[in-house]
């Protein structure tokens, strides 16, 4: 059943005190306006939303995505954080930051590399097991007994599985020896809670199989964290692996060595680009991940973002702004949000009170893609993390925009499973946009936005194909402006999300009411999997 729109106390009327709040007035709508020269947009001050929105193009930021292809093209095919590829990126983006005027700078981070983890099954057969140690994980050697922790065996079925999702999970075990392992499986509850609930029932190491009732929850669990509900890294070593490897592992008599070397630090970077406001104090950040999976080139995921806040960040180089303005480009987002992360929680509580909103732009040119835009006001889905104030008015904002280009939007669940995340925490307001990933589109999806139903939304995500092939040029189009309407926009002023008053846009906006989103989803995600990577979820 679709839900209703939005109720009409977030309607704003856009009278003279509403337009002086949002720094915004009245102005032809954008994209109506044919694209001036190159030239043009090189040499003049895009200090109005009109200005900058016939100048940022599609084409513009493709360009930018083709020399990130490029990169990937020449160092083995992708542009993961630790290799020569996404050093490449780093300087790609540097040089060309630089070049545009803006104050770069290089913001590095600890990344801890492991040796990969063993998982070795001595008794009653001896097997070795294809297995992944996890973000989160301790560091350890051992060899001992496997304890079974509630399993469902013989999958699939439909026998719901909260292996380890309770202390009461792990009561009449015994975890009294010197080297017990804990076998616990996917399900319900996140991996974390999992392994700390066997760590503190005594368990000396744990081994998470992976469930087994789909194809898809059968393999090697890979790219997990056991960081959320559970907040604090483990001491005992933790693998994730197959449903196979959990199979045999819990044989009676069954004995193991599970082994995760102690990591070794590889310093990663972030890029921070920064425009100098007339009001130092009030920082409008935006941010994409820079980074690719080591599988592929990375270029919907994130590629397409990043290379949208290059080709914007080109076309401010003359803007004198009213707040300054700050881009960042993060490093091993695929890893767990790292980069972010690390920046956010290295500033001290002085800079995070400067920072007015951050925007994240993390897949904006999904070829099956849909419109969404993070829900701050949890119309469309109660969020699983805080909403800091004044996010509902980012929202707002771009849901505006969407309606006064006449695009149909939806909701993307305000879940902080993007770079986002650490400034939500640090209750910083926060929004942005995204056009799906692995979740497969609905036939009303389908029927609204266009594209394949039964297929998803980027049917390379995560992918060797994700390629400069696997972008929609229109979602594109549509995504770079409204980014660029947004940074202008709060450039000037972010009083309707923080109270702090700023100057007016020359020139103006004319937003109209919100339409609503279309409402098409039935559970939560918003084009995110719950099993999507960077969940925390283990059901």
């Amino acid at each position: 059943m679709k839900r209703s729109v939005r109720p009409s106390r977030r309607a704003l009327a856009v009278t003279t005190a509403t337009a002086a709040a949002l720094a915004l007035a009245l102005a032809p709508a954008t994209g109506a306006l044919a694209a001036p020269p190159a030239a043009a947009c090189d040499n003049r001050n895009n200090n109005t939303i009109a200005k900058l929105t016939q100048c940022v193009s599609a084409d513009g930021v493709k360009q930018h995505m083709d020399a990130l292809q490029s990169i990937a093209d020449a160092n083995g095919g992708n542009r993961a954080a630790n290799t020569p590829g996404y050093e490449a990126s780093v300087d790609y983006v540097v040089d060309t930051l630089t070049a545009a005027g803006w104050k770069v700078s290089i913001d590095e981070f600890d990344y801890f590399v492991r040796a990969a983890s063993d998982l070795q099954q001595l008794t009653p057969v001896a097997a070795t097991w294809e297995n992944e140690a996890p973000a989160g994980t301790g560091s350890s050697d051992v060899t001992g007994t496997i304890i079974p922790v509630d399993l469902v065996l013989g999958q699939p079925n439909g026998t719901a599985v909260t292996s380890g999702c309770e202390a009461t999970d792990f009561a009449g075990l015994d975890f009294s020896g010197e080297a017990d392992i804990a076998l616990v499986q996917r399900g319900t509850c996140e991996f974390g809670i999992k392994a700390a609930n066997a760590q503190a029932a005594g368990a000396e190491a744990v081994v998470i199989m992976n469930q087994g009732n789909t194809p898809e929850r059968s393999g090697v669990l890979t790219n997990i964290t056991l960081i959320g509900a559970n907040p604090d890294e483990l001491l005992i070593p933790v693998v994730g692996t197959s449903y196979e490897a959990g199979a045999s592992l819990a044989s009676a008599g069954s004995t193991a060595r599970v082994n995760v070397p102690e990591p070794v630090n590889y310093p990663q970077k972030n890029v921070i680009a920064e425009l100098p406001g007339k009001n130092t104090a009030n920082v409008v950040m935006a941010g994409a991940h820079l980074d690719s999976v080591p599988a592929g080139p990375g270029i919907n995921d994130n590629g397409s973002g990043s290379a949208a806040l290059i080709e914007i960040a080109q076309n401010m180089t003359k803007l004198k702004p009213q707040n300054t303005v700050r881009l960042a480009w993060w490093g091993a987002e695929e890893e767990g949000l790292l980069g972010s992360t690390a920046y956010v929680e290295e500033l001290p509580q002085a800079e995070k009170d400067r920072i007015a909103l951050y925007l994240n732009f993390d897949m904006i040119a999904s070829p099956n893609y849909i419109f969404m835009v993070y829900d701050g006001d949890q119309s469309g889905f109660e969020a699983p993390v805080p909403v800091p104030d004044g996010s509902v008015e980012i929202e707002d904002l771009f849901e505006r925009y969407f309606t006064s280009v006449g695009e149909p939007y939806d909701d993307a669940e305000f879940s902080g499973r993007s770079d986002y995340q650490a400034f939500i925490a640090a209750d910083i307001p926060a929004g942005g946009l995204f056009t799906g990933a692995e979740e497969v589109k609905s036939d009303e999806q389908a029927a609204i936005w266009g594209g394949t139903a039964g297929e998803a939304f980027d049917p390379c995500y995560h992918q060797a194909c994700d390629t400069i092939g696997n972008i929609d040029m229109h979602a594109l189009e549509v995504n770079s402006d409204a980014i660029a309407t947004a940074v202008l926009a709060y450039s000037y002023s972010t009083e309707l999300v923080n109270g702090v008053r700023g100057a007016s846009v020359p020139g103006g906006l004319n937003l109209p009411d919100p339409a609503g989103p279309q409402d098409t989803w039935s559970a939560g995600g918003g084009g995110l999997s719950h099993d999507h990577d960077h969940a925390l979820i283990a059901g």
